[in-house]
């Protein structure tokens, strides 16, 4: 008899950026150390997606025309949408720090960011959300 293999499930690491080389170059870096990635260059765009529940971190600029960071974070929350997420930014503000991890974001990191502090950041929420669920 042949024994099944537990599946383990690929997280999901979604980028939303209005810079799409940035986000071109994140999704890649994502999927080289084996998770899946999918960028956005928009925030409607993402809540407009069908990866929006599947998403396991989400990667997020603060600075973007129509809708910023923290008014997608805020949608989410709203929506029940308790996905971890990276800010990510060009413009350092102790203000902008405070508020995101006030509102519950996993990591805070200023562009340019170096590729091993956010793949320690995406492990961190990664691990956050498992420990949410359990």
């Amino acid at each position: 008899m042949a024994q099944k293999r537990q599946q383990t499930k690929i997280p999901l690491i979604c980028i939303v950026d209005d810079d799409e080389s940035l986000v071109e170059a994140t999704v890649s870096l994502v999927e080289s150390v084996g998770y899946r990635a999918e960028g956005f260059c928009s925030a409607e765009d993402f809540l407009k997606s069908p990866q929006l529940p599947k998403t396991d971190c989400l990667i997020l600029d603060i600075r973007m025309p129509s809708m910023d960071g923290f008014e997608l974070q805020r949608r989410l929350a709203a929506g029940n949408h308790r996905i971890p997420i990276i800010f990510v930014t060009s413009y350092e503000s102790d203000h902008a720090k405070t508020q995101a991890t006030e509102a519950g974001a996993v990591a805070f990191l200023n562009k340019p960011f170096s590729q091993d502090s956010l793949l320690q950041a995406v492990r961190a929420a990664l691990a956050s959300e498992r420990e949410d669920k359990n």
